[in-house]
């Protein structure tokens, strides 16, 4: 009894003590939250590094599913629909699995994205699938890579990078509709409204140019801010006030140069050449 007692002491404290421990993982996880438009994704995923191992070929073997990255599948979460190679992933979180070739990958979207490993990969989960031509890399990546590249208004690039390979793909997401009703839906309101930033958008997007003119003049009225003329002159110049542009920009140079703003001294300078041509 006594020697059952010692016993049961000695696994009692070697699992105290090992539950004391803290050692780093093999494969160091990482969690990004990109800003898509007015919504948001994020990335979750371990990254494994070479350590001097031929990957692809070897560590990765070519032509099965793979985890992409360590431990639990990749996964993403995104709150608004992205369309990826013709097709439409709805928000919510997806398991990010890929097919490593010699020319050509397999990127797959599953609806698992709690699985450990690809062991339990069923393909009756995936969302879609789509294949994608790899790049070859001049210098090695180190620790397994994904994220986010060339993040604009409506589109972004999907990057996954390690050992000398680079995959990507572009994302779409389109909010122009819910964009446009929440201005329309402020502008029809009372209260302050919102001229300046509703005039950039429809300019920078495309829309309604002669709105977005009618609204910078409404949010340049009464002001010498040499961002908010400087814009107005691009508006107006866009719309084809010529006369309207270059008042704008002059006062823009002005004021930018009261306030020893080179900045927009410059910017106000170089709109104002365009719109005297």
């Amino acid at each position: 009894m006594i020697i059952a007692a010692v016993a049961v002491a000695t696994i009692f404290s070697a699992n105290d003590a090992e539950a004391q421990i803290r050692m780093p993982p093999a494969s160091s996880a990482q969690t990004i939250t990109q800003g898509l438009g007015i919504s948001k994704a994020t990335l979750t995923y371990s990254r494994p590094n070479m350590n001097g191992r031929k990957i692809y070929g070897g560590l990765v073997p070519l032509d099965e599913v793979w985890r992409t990255g360590a431990n639990t599948v990749s996964a993403l979460t995104t709150e608004t629909d992205l369309q990826i190679a013709g097709h439409t992933l709805p928000a919510g979180t997806y398991g990010i699995l890929s097919i490593p070739g010699e020319s050509e990958w397999t990127i797959i979207f599953s609806n698992n994205s709690r699985q450990w490993g690809a062991y339990s990969y069923n393909p009756e989960e995936d969302v879609f699938r789509f294949t994608v031509k790899p790049e070859r890399l001049d210098q090695p990546v180190e620790t397994f890579t994904m994220g986010f590249s060339n993040v604009g208004t409506e589109s972004a690039v999907f990057e996954i990078l390690w050992e000398n390979t680079k995959v990507s793909f572009p994302i779409g997401y389109d909010q122009s509709k819910e964009i446009l009703a929440s201005i329309d839906e402020v502008m029809a309101g009372s209260g302050n409204k919102p001229y300046f930033a509703a005039a950039q958008y429809y300019y920078n997007n495309g829309h309604d140019i002669n709105k977005a003119a009618s609204w910078i003049n409404e949010a340049a009225k009464g002001s010498e801010a040499p961002h908010i003329l400087y814009w107005q002159a691009r508006i107006l110049l866009k719309s084809g006030d010529k006369a309207g542009a270059i008042a704008a920009a002059q006062k823009g140079v002005e004021s930018a140069t009261k306030a020893n703003n080179s900045e927009y001294i410059n910017l106000n300078s170089q709109v104002l050449a365009e719109a005297q041509k």
